[in-house]
């Protein structure tokens, strides 16, 4: 494959990568900003378990304000994998150079997005969460941990693919 049709399949992946990991984050916000039952439940639980080993103090402002935290740090890393697209719109509409391009902000956004779901895999993982987050005697079928674990893995992609765009001004 030629040059151009590999840095044109790789910025493809790129954006198809960073529209799965926006559906998960940006689709997650209403949720997190408006402390739904769930979203209560799931901070609730981790601050319970915190304030075990941090203290009661910890874990109760985990469990309060641990969605907004969260829900504010993913907000900032879609906005940071749309800062590509948001460029090249503002210089559509004003002229002037577009400053950093793709690849930079999708490394920059993959190491965040991936950091984030550390965190949440961390958590399904070794706390009374679990896997299948259950409330309510529902379960959620592993959904939660399912989506976390792709975008730590595809976070780790964009990043991969991308990664030449932080030691560069222009890509």
């Amino acid at each position: 494959m030629s040059t151009p049709r590999l840095a044109a399949a790789s910025a493809a992946i790129s954006w198809l990568i960073v529209l799965w990991i926006l559906f998960v984050f940006v689709g997650s916000l209403p949720y997190k900003f408006t402390l739904h039952p769930d979203t209560q439940h799931i901070f609730g639980t981790i601050g319970t378990w915190l304030g075990a080993f941090l203290g009661d103090e910890i874990g109760s402002a985990f469990a309060s304000f641990g969605s907004y935290l969260v829900g504010g740090f993913e907000l900032v890393t879609s906005l940071v994998l749309l800062a590509p697209a948001i460029s090249w719109l503002l210089k559509r509409l004003r002229g002037g150079s577009a400053g950093r391009g793709r690849r930079f902000w999708h490394a920059l956004g993959g190491l965040m997005a991936s950091g984030v779901m550390c965190g949440a895999v961390f958590f399904h993982l070794f706390t009374p969460l679990g896997i299948n987050v259950l409330h309510n005697g529902q379960s959620d079928g592993g959904s939660l941990f399912k989506a976390a674990v792709s975008i730590l893995i595809l976070g780790l992609v964009l990043f991969g693919l991308n990664r030449q765009g932080l030691l560069s001004r222009r890509d």
